[in-house]
């Protein structure tokens, strides 16, 4: 009878290290894996990303081939680019399922446990602006808002306008998960006040407002606020993942339309005039060789790094600082945000290396044949294709066949 504590000890003691074992070779991120499962992952990941390109590879063989009747004049180049843009994806997603998933599935449960609403709206609101204000897009489209709006709008207050907007969306996506409203509520409500915003908006504003909302968020952004509303719907009770997790995205989306409606409306009703901007000059043409040497490569890394920061620095200081609590497993996690952004680098120069220049001439032949139902058939077509081998959307939709337990077809 003495001896059982002892037994008992050694007993707990054995079944611990079984249910420890068995969680890591059950553990979903990469690196817990044996390296040959992590190969087949990737493997698995590359096919996968040939399966999204496919559309695309089948509507520039159609028009080429069935109706503008030739091959591309780079069709290397398009192969390569191809065979580039397939491969960054591939990274990206595995950088994804290291570092970022994990990350903002951890950020949503310590925030839960700590219980602090103000704090946890604090970090949506600082991860919707930091990571919107220094969007590409978004400055393009300011910068050539200003310039055509002879100095009415200034581009830098836009830009903010918009960062404000998409914090606020985030936080308040958060706060809906917080409350378990159902998601409609607030889209419906969201879209009847832009179209009644419409009615009041100088004409000059209402494109470009419409226009906001779908460059104001990053390829990076999407999964991390994906995965923080997945692990807050996983954390609180009565939640589900796949009906309240989904939907930040949703109104990151809607609110930008609302807010730069009110600074058009303030803005023309007042008569405020900025100092005029300059045109912003279209890029020349650059020769292939030019375009990608090696000092235009660094550049195109150093954006998207510049991109990627800004989440960076807000997720390192609410873990440190706010939560106080080291990062689990923070190699992994750096590891994972370096194949996002090699991923994610990857990806666009494959894009400019073989896609940009023949969509451009495939677009000008259509247009020369004069026949209008082709233009409009390869435009929707073309949309579409891109549409597939969108990353944050296929990070989106693995997310959600991960949680759905397969129910969700991603590629549907």
């Amino acid at each position: 009878m003495q001896d059982m504590p002892c037994r008992n000890s050694r007993s707990m003691a054995h079944d611990l290290a079984d249910a420890y074992h068995l969680s890591r070779l059950h553990c979903r991120h990469l690196l817990q894996k044996p390296r040959m499962d992590q190969f087949r992952l990737f493997l698995r990941m590359l096919r996968g990303s040939f399966r999204d390109l496919l559309p695309i590879i089948a509507v520039i063989a159609f028009f080429q081939f069935l109706i503008l009747k030739q091959l591309p004049a780079n069709i290397l180049d398009v192969a390569i680019g191809l065979s580039i843009v397939a491969v960054g994806l591939a990274i990206f997603l595995q950088g994804l399922e290291i570092g970022i998933f994990p990350v903002g599935e951890g950020l949503a449960n310590d925030f839960a446990n700590k219980g602090s609403v103000f704090w946890l709206l604090v970090f949506a609101f600082l991860i919707g602006f930091s990571t919107t204000i220094a969007e590409p897009a978004l400055i393009a489209i300011a910068k050539k808002a200003a310039s055509i709006s002879d100095g009415r709008l200034d581009a830098f207050v836009l830009r903010l306008v918009v960062a404000v907007s998409v914090g606020s969306a985030i936080a308040l996506g958060v706060f809906r998960i917080l409350l378990g409203t159902p998601i409609h509520y607030f889209i419906i409500a969201g879209y009847v006040l832009v179209v009644g915003l419409t009615w009041f908006t100088p004409q000059e504003i209402v494109g470009l407002a419409y226009d906001s909302g779908g460059v104001t968020t990053s390829t990076v952004t999407v999964p991390l606020v994906a995965a923080l509303g997945i692990g807050l719907a996983s954390t609180i009770r009565g939640r589900d993942p796949v009906i309240d997790g989904f939907g930040l995205i949703a109104f990151a989306s809607l609110t930008p339309m609302i807010f730069v409606q009110l600074y058009g409306i303030a803005v023309y009703s007042l008569e405020v005039t900025a100092s005029p901007a300059s045109a912003v000059a279209a890029p020349g043409a650059v020769d292939m060789a030019a375009r990608f040497d090696l000092g235009r490569l660094v550049a195109g890394l150093v954006d998207v790094i510049k991109d990627v920061t800004p989440i960076v620095l807000v997720i390192l200081f609410f873990q440190y600082v706010i939560i106080r609590k080291a990062i689990p497993h923070l190699q992994r996690v750096a590891l994972g945000l370096l194949l996002v952004i090699l991923g994610l680098h990857a990806f666009i120069v494959g894009l400019e290396l073989g896609l940009f220049g023949l969509g451009a001439s495939m677009a000008l032949q259509l247009t020369q044949t004069g026949n209008a139902a082709l233009i409009y058939l390869f435009g929707f077509l073309i949309g579409f294709s891109t549409t597939m081998a969108e990353p944050a959307l296929i990070a989106v939709a693995v997310k959600a066949r991960e949680v759905s337990n397969e129910k969700i077809n991603d590629l549907l």
